[in-house]
């Protein structure tokens, strides 16, 4: 295990945030925010988002994250008549069915692992709301199956076979903003939070540099001869979990779902084009991929890439091309045409870049594991650009402004 890593001290990637600079809202058009472009030499310049296609390598791929962000916050009142207590179920995985489009098109009941707020109000019974769905009268029941250190398995259950799940967190849910918002779920935000390619749900948060993003600048960048492509990373609320510890070593990683076509697998073993992925989750995702590769070529099932694994040196060193073609082997022998695995890796410094050479990104909050990630990118040179857009006025976090990073 590399030490070093996990030695880094969380309080090296503190700066100061005023509350001012954090974007309540977007842009009312969305590609109209400013865009910091950071280049291998070290070099910024200050531009607008909208200029992207023009930005980008000529000999690049673009890959982005297609999850769509579910209202995933449902709101319950104890007692008969629902004038009790308030219970908040914050749904975070789907449990059974353990696949998501399963859970989602269930239509007699499902399990989710669930954050619960007001918990102690809830120590028992089956909670209940009637919710209007598409003009149906539905009852929509909450048993808490079970409970762990912070979560608990919540078991929905609603009276009318023709409503699937997905329905009734459509109609009943509210889409769950960042925290450090600090304000509550407004309409604008059901569109707002949702990138214009987004399409696979699972997210209990947007993978928030696509939210720049508009269908006339995704066109341009396709007209320079840039091949978009699409993989897939439902956002956990582990997103949002701060660095508590000194050291990086003790902080837990979340874990999170993904899937990636065996098209853009075959491609990314044979291209030679650089891969600008937007967003953190494509990065993570795209980085795990190669993980995966070498944990199969150490005879080891892809199920999930443990935290320090791009750490150990055990780890083997292969080529992307490599890793790569040994994650199609799997899937032509199992008949398989979509990889779907976990993550937890962490990305920080010591980390190598194995696929990833540009990322579009926001800028992210002190002592976070994102900005862990992009200092591991920049070769832990990422304070003079944050300092330039503090200095320069440029709005942080979710509904921001963004950045692309070159290597």
């Amino acid at each position: 295990m590399n030490k070093e890593v996990k030695e880094i001290n969380i309080e090296e990637y503190d700066y100061p945030l005023p509350d001012e600079r954090i974007a309540r809202h977007p842009l009312e058009l969305r590609d109209a925010c400013r865009l910091l472009v950071r280049r291998a030499d070290g070099s910024i310049s200050d531009h607008v988002f909208s200029e992207l296609d023009t930005l980008l390598p000529a000999d690049s791929m673009l890959v982005y994250n297609n999850t769509r962000v579910i209202n995933a916050r449902l709101r319950f009142h104890k007692g008969e008549n629902g004038d009790g207590a308030l219970i908040e179920i914050f749904c975070l995985e789907p449990e059974q069915p353990a696949d998501y489009a399963q859970n989602f098109a269930s239509t007699d009941s499902c399990s989710w692992t669930c954050f619960v707020g007001n918990s102690k109000r809830w120590k028992s019974g089956t909670l209940t709301a009637r919710i209007d769905v598409d003009g149906n009268s539905v009852t929509l029941a909450a048993e808490r199956i079970a409970r762990h250190d912070n979560t608990s398995v919540v078991r929905f259950s609603w009276n009318n076979p023709e409503v699937t799940f997905s329905q009734i967190i459509s109609s009943a849910g509210e889409i769950p903003i960042p925290p450090y918002l600090n304000r509550g779920t407004e309409a604008t935000d059901t569109t707002d939070y949702q990138t214009v390619y987004s399409h696979i749900e699972g997210s209990v948060a947007a993978p928030t540099a696509g939210l720049h993003f508009t269908d006339s600048l995704l066109q341009r960048i396709s007209q320079r001869g840039i091949p978009r492509r699409e993989l897939t990373l439902h956002v956990g609320a582990g997103t949002f979990q701060p660095v508590k510890s000194d050291t990086i070593g003790e902080h837990l990683m979340h874990s999170e779902w993904i899937a990636v076509d065996r098209s853009l697998i075959a491609e990314l073993a044979a291209d030679n084009r650089k891969v600008i992925a937007v967003g953190t989750t494509s990065v993570r995702t795209l980085e795990s991929l190669y993980h995966i590769g070498c944990l199969l070529s150490q005879g080891k099932a892809p199920g999930e890439v443990p935290q320090w694994y791009p750490y150990s040196p055990e780890h083997p060193d292969l080529s992307r091309s490599e890793a790569f073609s040994l994650i199609l082997k799997y899937l032509d022998n199992n008949g398989l045409n979509v990889l779907i695995a976990s993550t937890r890796i962490i990305i920080a410094p010591g980390y190598t870049y194995r696929v990833v050479d540009g990322m579009v990104t926001n800028f992210h909050q002190p002592r976070s594991t994102l900005l862990l990630l992009v200092s591991a990118f920049t070769g832990g040179d990422w304070r003079p650009m944050y300092d330039f857009a503090l200095q320069n006025g440029y709005r942080f976090l979710s509904y921001g402004d963004g950045s692309l990073l070159l290597r």
